[in-house]
């Protein structure tokens, strides 16, 4: 068994990588498997020591053990502490193996070749470095299979069996791509909400007319929301013509193609856009204004990298994503998509496209009603911008870049697993509340809105002779002068009405009580 005598496993510490701990406390798991190794990765959102009470706590993104969570100073009991406690973290393993070497691991299989975490570790090994072990099948057929992934800790997909191991492989997703997704307390609530029945519900309370016209207008909302997340305010046409594009989202398999069509669409000027798959380093940030210099925040995969990548995306969303909740596969593939960052521009509205994409694609969406996501992100755009840096950020200080001449950047290091395998819980949360808020608040006041302008449009046509134009030019001005017509408006667009038309018509809007 391979001994590791790092003092991590042994010594209390109060600092890791830069990082206080809420106590002086030993390392564990993968905290200590990142520290012994020196890998140079982004660190998990939550990490775990042992403490010197009695009393198990979490708190400043630790969780802290009692001494007799204790684990051996052996690479097995640190794996195995990980794996029961901490569940599955692609990016420390894929690193964790390349680090201690196929011999290490095959020691390890040996030791314990029936015990479910020898097994798990193996097939994780395998699955991580694309090639076997000097291993033999696992022979003996009386051995239960067990999931690589633990779906009390992670969302799982469906399991295919490995015989090889007697596991079964219900990773979400393939070894070019497959970010996680923790089964947190907010989520599981999300889920037990059943949204997707309750739109179903809304809409069935709302007559077809009105439903239609509301679809329309939450529709081209999103197209506009999205533009405004970006700081644009470009022309109607393209607006609309994104709108159209949103509409048919979940139609079209993703491929290649496909997404170099959507850039196409999202793109009005092009003379200024190198268009297609990037062929070159890319980062989101500014610069200094004398000399240029790159001031990241987000660095994107590297161009050598995008193939596969987008390969991994695409076989995402023809595999799992059609297996998870379906907003969880939006927060995957979507989220994921925006931090590869495949093109020079676009990949912004392409993000939020992508989410559309999944929700239509897995019968989330009522037929023919698109949820305005890109306007409920658009109201939280100091918490998207948060969820966006969240993983950024962790990911920076772990990628080795220099300035070029040209005022881009070209990235040192090998940071392709950093884009395949994050952890996409935070997204997922954000994702879900927003999605909740277009159910739960948008469809059903737009449908409501709609419905009190029909009572005053139809109350309007009973007494005056306008025209549909005029009767909503009408509606526009008393909206915006809380329910009376301006003093500007009975002098000129409205001066034939009488002192009495205008008491009945602002007494008819204050009765649809708009708000």
């Amino acid at each position: 068994m391979t001994k590791l005598t790092s003092q991590h496993y042994s010594e209390p510490t109060e600092v890791f990588r830069e990082q206080r701990l809420p106590e002086a406390a030993i390392l564990v798991g993968y905290s200590a498997l990142i520290a012994t190794y020196n890998l140079q990765i982004p660190l998990p959102r939550s990490l775990s020591a042992i403490g010197s009470r009695h009393t198990v706590y979490s708190k400043d993104g630790w969780n802290i053990k009692t001494p007799r969570h204790k684990a051996n100073p052996t690479l097995e009991a640190q794996l195995i502490f990980a794996l029961k406690y901490e569940g599955i973290d692609l990016v420390v393993l894929k690193s964790l193996f390349l680090g201690a070497g196929a011999k290490v691991i095959e020691a390890l299989v040996k030791a314990k070749p029936t015990s479910q975490y020898s097994r798990r570790i193996w097939f994780l090994y395998e699955w991580l470095m694309g090639k076997a072990l000097n291993l033999p099948n696992t022979e003996n057929k009386k051995i239960a299979y067990v999931n690589v992934l633990d779906e009390k800790q992670q969302f799982g997909a469906n399991g295919v069996n490995s015989p090889r191991h007697r596991v079964r492989n219900n990773l979400p997703g393939t070894p070019d791509f497959c970010p996680l997704v923790f089964k947190t307390k907010k989520l599981v609530r999300f889920i037990e909400k059943d949204l997707e029945a309750k739109a179903k519900t809304v809409i069935s309370k709302i007559p077809k007319g009105v439903m239609a016209r509301t679809a329309a207008f939450l529709l081209l909302e999103d197209s506009k929301s999205s533009y405004a997340i970006e700081g644009e305010s470009p022309p109607q046409d393209r607006i609309q013509r994104w709108g159209r594009a949103i509409g048919q989202a979940g139609k079209q398999a993703l491929d290649i193609e496909e997404f170099l069509r959507l850039q196409e669409i999202v793109i009005g000027d092009k003379r200024f856009i190198q268009m297609g798959i990037r062929d070159d380093s890319g980062f989101i940030g500014e610069r200094e204004r004398d000399t240029g210099y790159p001031l990241p925040v987000h660095i994107s995969a590297r161009h050598e990298d995008l193939s596969s990548l987008m390969q991994g995306l695409i076989a995402f969303d023809q595999g799992a994503s059609k297996q998870l909740d379906a907003v969880l596969s939006a927060a995957v593939l979507s989220f994921g998509f925006v931090y590869i960052h495949p093109f020079f521009d676009g990949n912004g509205r392409i993000h939020r496209y992508l989410i559309h994409h999944v929700l239509s694609q897995n019968g989330f969406n009522p037929v023919g009603v698109t949820f305005p996501v890109s306007a409920a992100i658009l109201a939280r755009i100091d918490d998207y911008i948060l969820t966006l840096e969240s993983y950024s950020k962790r990911c920076l200080p772990c990628i080795d870049w220099k300035a070029r001449k040209d005022g881009n950047i070209e990235v040192l290091n090998d940071t392709l697993d950093f884009y395949r395998y994050f952890d996409a819980t935070p997204q997922a949360e954000f994702l879900y509340a927003c999605v909740e808020k277009t159910i739960e608040e948008d469809l059903p006041n737009e449908a409501a809105y709609l419905q009190k302008y029909d009572n005053f449009k139809n109350q309007v046509d009973h007494f005056l002779d306008m025209s549909d134009r005029q009767v909503d030019l009408l509606f526009r001005f008393m909206r915006q002068n809380n329910g009376k017509l301006s003093k500007r408006a009975l002098k000129k667009e409205f001066a034939s009405l009488t002192d009495k038309e205008v008491s009945a018509l602002e007494e008819i809007f204050a009765e649809q009580n708009f708000k």
